[in-house]
C-alpha cells in the first residue's frame, strides 16, 4: 500500500506555512510596536513643546499673582493664559492653576479652584521640583494621564500648566486595533497563499514518493514526471532520481538475467559433467565385480574411461577459461600480425583435415594491439566448430582485413548452416544446435575473448548456406616492439 502524504503540522507543507506565518507575525508586531512608539513619542513631544512654550512665556514676563489678577494684565492674561483656562472650563484637555509653595491651589481671576485644578495640585507632589525640571512630567488626574509643567511667578506662587494625553492614548489604541486587524487579515491571506504555493511546489516531491512506492512494489518502469513550473533544485533532484532509477532498473534486469544464466549454466555444467562421471563409474563397477574378464573388454573400458576423463578435463578447462573471462583478466597486449595468425590457423586445419578445401584472404601485414594467445584461441575455437559441425569436405574461407579503423577476422564455411532461432543462441554457453557434438562452450569463449579486447563478434547464417563468423577488433595505436 502506497504511503499517503502527511497533512498535519508535522508535514513539510505545514512547517513551511507555520514558518512563513510566524515570521510575518513577528514582523507585523515589531513594525506596529516601532510605529506606535514613534507616533506616541512624536505626539507627546508636540504636547511638551506647547507646555514649554506656555511656561517660558509666563516665566519671561516676570508677572506676579496680583498682576495676573489686576486689570492691567488682563489683556496679557486673555492673550497668554485665559485661553487655556477657559478651554479647561469647557473641556478637561488642559488645566491651568496657581499653587503656593506647599502645593495648595489658589484662586485665580477671582474664581475658586475647580475640582480639576485641585486634583492637579494634589497630583503634583512638589511644585518646586517640577519648576526646576525643564521637561514636563506625567501625572494622573482622576484616572486620566496629563503632561504637566510648572513655573514660579515673581511674587512666589507657582503656576501649573497641564495637557491631557487621553486623546493621544485613545488614538494610539485605535491605531493598534487597526494594525492588529490588518495584520490578522494579512496573516490569514499569507497562510492561504503559502499553503497553495507550497502544495504546488511540493507536488514533484509527492510524485517522487509515489514513484518510489511503485518501484518498491515491483514496477521498475515508473519515472518521476516533470512538473509544469519546476524549480531548479527540484528539477535537478528529479533528473538525478530518474537517472538513479534507470540504473537500478538496469542493475535489477542484469541481476535477473545473470541469475537465470547462472542457474542454466550450473544445470548444464552439472549435466555435462554427470555424463562422463557416470560412464567412468559404470566401467569401474563392472571391473570391480569381475565382469571384464576378457582382455579386449578391459582395454575398451580403459580407453572409454580415458576418453571420458579427457572430455571432462577439456570441459573443466573451458569452464575455467570462461570464469577468467568473466572476471575481466588483464590482457598481455602487443602488436600482433593477424595475417600470420590466420595463415597458421589455415595450415593447422589442412594438416588435421587434408581433404577439406581451405582458402585464405589475408595479404600484407595487418597489425592490431591485442593478446596473441587470445586471438589464437579465437581462431582455434572457430575452426574446431567448423570441424565438429560441418562435413569433412565442406570448403572453409579465412580472411583478415583493416577497414574503417577496425580489424576484421572472418571464418566462413559452406556447411549446413543454422536456423534463425539457433543463430540467436549460438553464443550461449552449452548450446549445441540440434544436440550436436562438442561441449557447447567454444563460441561462448570466442565471444568472451573478443569482448575482453573491446570488440564484437557476429554471425551470418541460414539453413543450407553455411555459417560465417566475423570478429571485429578496434584498431589501437601501434607500438614499436
Amino acid at each position: 500500500m502506497r504511503p499517503r502524504a502527511r497533512r498535519g503540522l508535522h508535514s513539510l507543507r505545514g512547517q513551511l506555512t507555520l514558518a512563513n506565518v510566524g515570521l510575518l507575525a513577528v514582523g507585523i508586531v515589531l513594525a506596529t510596536a516601532v510605529s506606535l512608539m514613534g507616533m506616541r513619542h512624536y505626539l507627546v513631544g508636540q504636547i511638551d513643546a506647547e507646555l514649554i512654550k506656555t511656561r517660558d512665556s509666563i516665566s519671561s514676563s516676570a508677572v506676579t499673582l496680583r498682576q495676573v489678577d489686576s486689570l492691567r494684565v488682563l489683556d496679557f492674561v486673555r492673550d497668554r493664559i485665559t485661553p487655556q483656562y477657559m478651554d479647561q472650563q469647557a473641556t478637561s484637555d488642559s488645566v491651568f492653576t496657581a499653587v503656593d509653595s506647599r502645593g495648595e491651589p489658589l484662586a485665580l481671576f477671582g474664581i475658586q479652584p475647580t475640582e480639576a485644578q485641585r486634583s492637579l495640585a494634589t497630583a503634583v507632589a512638589g511644585p518646586q521640583a517640577l519648576a526646576a525640571d525643564t521637561a514636563p512630567h506625567d501625572v494622573s488626574v482622576h484616572g486620566a494621564t496629563y503632561r504637566v509643567t510648572a513655573t514660579r511667578l515673581a511674587d512666589g506662587p507657582y503656576v501649573l500648566v497641564a495637557i491631557s494625553t487621553e486623546a493621544l492614548d485613545n488614538g494610539i489604541a485605535k491605531a493598534l486595533k487597526l494594525d492588529l486587524t490588518a495584520g490578522t487579515l494579512l496573516l490569514a491571506l499569507l497562510c492561504c497563499l503559502t499553503m497553495f504555493s507550497v502544495r504546488r511546489r511540493l507536488r514533484p516531491l509527492e510524485d517522487m514518493v509515489e514513484t518510489s512506492s511503485a518501484i518498491a512494489e515491483g514496477d521498475f518502469t515508473r519515472r518521476v514526471p516533470s512538473s509544469h513550473h519546476p524549480t531548479q533544485e527540484v528539477e535537478q533532484l528529479r533528473l538525478a532520481l530518474n537517472s538513479m532509477l534507470h540504473q537500478v532498473e538496469s542493475a535489477y534486469r542484469t541481476r535477473e538475467r545473470t541469475a537465470a544464466q547462472l542457474r542454466r549454466f550450473v544445470a548444464d555444467a552439472s549435466h555435462e559433467l554427470r555424463t562422463p562421471l557416470a560412464a567412468i563409474r559404470g566401467y569401474l563397477q563392472l571391473y570391480d565385480k569381475g565382469m571384464l574378464s576378457d582382455p579386449g573388454q578391459r582395454k575398451r573400458a580403459w580407453d572409454r574411461m580415458n576418453a571420458e576423463a579427457d572430455r571432462m578435463g577439456r570441459l573443466v578447462d573451458e569452464l575455467l577459461t570462461l570464469a577468467r573471462l568473466d572476471q575481466r583478466p588483464e590482457l598481455r597486449l602487443r602488436n600482433v600480425d593477424v595475417t600470420r595468425l590466420v595463415r597458421e590457423a589455415a595450415e593447422d586445419l589442412r594438416v588435421q583435415q587434408p581433404d577439406r578445401p581451405v582458402s585464405v584472404a589475408a595479404d600484407g601485414v595487418v597489425l592490431v594491439h591485442a593478446d596473441e594467445s587470445g586471438l589464437r584461441q579465437v581462431l582455434g575455437n572457430l575452426l574446431a566448430n567448423v570441424r565438429t559441425h560441418t562435413p569433412g569436405d565442406a570448403p572453409v574461407r579465412l580472411g583478415a582485413e583493416r577497414a574503417d579503423g577496425v580489424v576484421r577476422l572472418c571464418v566462413a564455411d559452406e556447411g549446413p548452416g543454422l536456423a534463425e532461432d539457433d543463430a540467436a543462441r549460438v553464443f550461449d554457453r552449452f548450446f549445441r544446435a540440434g544436440g550436436g557434438a562438442g561441449s557447447g562452450l567454444g563460441l561462448a569463449i570466442v565471444q568472451g575473448v573478443v569482448r575482453a579486447h573491446g570488440g564484437e563478434v557476429a554471425v551470418r547464417t541460414a539453413p543450407g548456406e553455411g555459417l560465417a563468423v566475423t570478429v571485429t577488433l578496434p584498431e589501437r595505436k601501434s607500438v614499436r616492439p
